[in-house]
């Protein structure tokens, strides 16, 4: 790559351009899971009230459920969130405003198309985002290898088409990156921009709004700035440390209307998922992240002879590529000219992995166990990686980059085509099992204690609407298992069916063990027998039960 400003633009606005065909192709492919049904409640501008519960009702229904509710404004969406889910309201009042603009419909029918083609814009501009940061950090060409290795992620295209609150916070968390930087360099020249500054606390003040873990982001960046203040405390420009004692204060201020729900939320059964800690799982999970930042092959659901070459091949390489990198880190730190960034950045990203570590051990909730939270820190890992390949003699570097980008690309092939990063609880999956008899009518009956219960529920229902015919029946149901199961039994006695000779009953219990099943079942005054051969479990067990007239 040559260092000429022109050809660098030209060179990134190819690989941008590589990003976003990568990150809209087969948007709406993958069927859409529990956390993406939660965002589309709220971003339509509805909320669980709008769901039918403890009634019968057909799949058909479900088009109506998933439709524009009506424009609402953005302290009405944040009244939803308050109530019915825990997360900060910026992302979802901005995607209630994308989903009305015209053009969006215009760019395709699919509502699931819509709903994740916010979150692709801001995976695009991440992309330009941390070129910026490189090319403020350490040069151009760092900046595009870090941009190019961002386009072709696989973590970062799978983000990129979750109808979820992760890239926009990767966006203001890169761009928070590239103010802390400056910051750092004025202070080393004896300066301090105050726009700089400003910019940086109104970036820092949105990433509260629009995912709590931002928080870490912005502890590991004060955390890092201190530290530098102390080491250079007696050369600080006048008022520097008024004017950045300020900022930090008035981004905390401004999230103050929002603490009290927060500590809220903190309290609430939709956090209550995450596995007690094992005191080595969160370790070999994390350095996994960190593979899948950068390669993907398929190894999910896959049999063994796939599994065991293909395993072989990302150990290899991750391999070779940490070897890469540490020799690039190394050489990094010893340049008079690029060490203080790369110290700035090793530190925030140590600091944000030390919290991670803190919440896995001392408060007992294992987020390593969810690639997607490692959002944080992603940023500075990118801009990291392309800063290191970038130190390397020309040929070495060429080859280098070359390989990794082509493994990128390839795994990020894998993940459109939904060979790896697969949806959780697979409701695609889900959906055959329970369709293996297509023109019998059909029943999915869901016991939920939460809205989550609701929410996974809707997701296997959405994925049956797209394989079962119209003129089979289908229906569904969700009903409070309060205190337990008994009452969903009860429910279920006066539950009307479809009228056929025969109808398949699935019943869908969170927390129910298989011998708790009851053998057989009464739903409308008809015997519902239980099938032993067709039981599933995917983290959550679903069972077939058979009724006839």
């Amino acid at each position: 790559m040559t260092n000429s400003k022109s050809s660098s633009y030209f060179t990134l606005i190819a690989v941008i351009l590589l990003g976003g065909l990568l990150r809209f192709w087969h948007l709406d492919l993958k069927p859409i899971w529990l956390d993406e049904i939660i965002t589309a409640l709220f971003s339509l501008g509805r909320n669980y009230t709008d769901v039918p519960l403890d009634v019968v009702f057909p799949v058909e229904r479900l088009s109506q459920i998933f439709s524009f509710k009506a424009a609402l404004s953005c302290p009405q969406i944040a009244a939803n969130l308050a109530t019915y889910s825990v997360h900060p309201p910026l992302f979802f009042c901005l995607n209630h405003r994308w989903l009305q603009a015209p053009f969006v419909g215009l760019m395709h029918q699919s509502w699931v198309w819509s709903l994740r083609s916010l979150p692709a814009v801001f995976g695009v501009a991440g992309i330009a985002a941390i070129y910026w940061l490189n090319a403020i950090a350490f040069s151009r060409t760092a900046g595009i290898i870090a941009a190019a290795l961002m386009a072709v992620s696989p973590y970062a295209v799978y983000l990129s088409q979750e109808a979820r609150h992760y890239t926009l916070p990767i966006l203001l968390i890169t761009l928070s990156l590239v103010g802390l930087l400056q910051t750092h360099k004025d202070l080393r020249q004896q300066k301090l921009r105050y726009f700089v500054l400003l910019g940086w606390a109104a970036v820092n003040c949105l990433g509260f709004y629009t995912h709590y873990f931002f928080i870490l982001a912005f502890v590991a960046e004060v955390a890092t700035l201190l530290a530098f203040m102390y080491s250079q405390r007696r050369n600080l420009p006048r008022y520097s440390v008024l004017a950045i004692t300020a900022s930090i204060l008035f981004v905390i201020a401004s999230f103050i209307p929002w603490l009290v729900v927060m500590t809220s939320h903190f309290n609430r059964s939709e956090t209550t998922w995450l596995p007690q800690r094992n005191y080595f799982a969160p370790i070999y999970q994390m350095l996994a992240s960190w593979v899948l930042m950068l390669i993907a092959l398929p190894v999910e659901n896959q049999p063994w002879w796939i599994v065991v070459p293909v395993g072989l091949v990302m150990l290899v390489f991750s391999i070779w590529l940490a070897r890469l990198i540490f020799r690039g880190l190394k050489q990094l730190l010893h340049s008079p000219t690029m060490h203080l960034a790369t110290r700035m950045l090793l530190s925030f990203t140590v600091i944000v992995l030390l919290e991670f570590l803190v919440i896995v051990y001392f408060l007992g909730k294992d987020i390593t166990i969810a690639p997607r939270y490692n959002f944080v820190y992603y940023p500075s890992f990118c801009a990291l990686v392309g800063a290191s390949f970038g130190v390397h003699n020309f040929w070495f570097k060429l080859r280098a980059n070359y390989v990794v980008i082509i493994f990128g690309l390839i795994s990020s092939i894998f993940v459109v085509t939904n060979l790896a990063f697969q949806k959780p609880f697979n409701p695609e999956g889900v959906a055959q099992n329970m369709n293996l008899e297509p023109a019998t009518p059909l029943m999915m009956v869901v016991g939920y204690a939460t809205y989550q219960d609701v929410a996974l529920g809707l997701s296997f229902a959405l994925a049956l609407e797209k394989i079962r015919s119209d003129r089979i029946p289908t229906n569904l149901a969700f009903f409070a298992r309060s205190p337990g199961y008994e009452s969903v039994w009860q429910k279920l006695s006066t539950a009307p069916l479809p009228d056929a000779t025969t109808v398949n009953l699935w019943v869908v219990a969170s927390g129910l063990r298989r011998r708790d099943y009851p053998p057989q079942l009464t739903v409308s005054h008809r015997p519902c027998q239980i099938d032993t051969t067709q039981h599933y479990r995917l983290g959550i067990p679903y069972q077939l039960y058979r009724c006839s007239s």
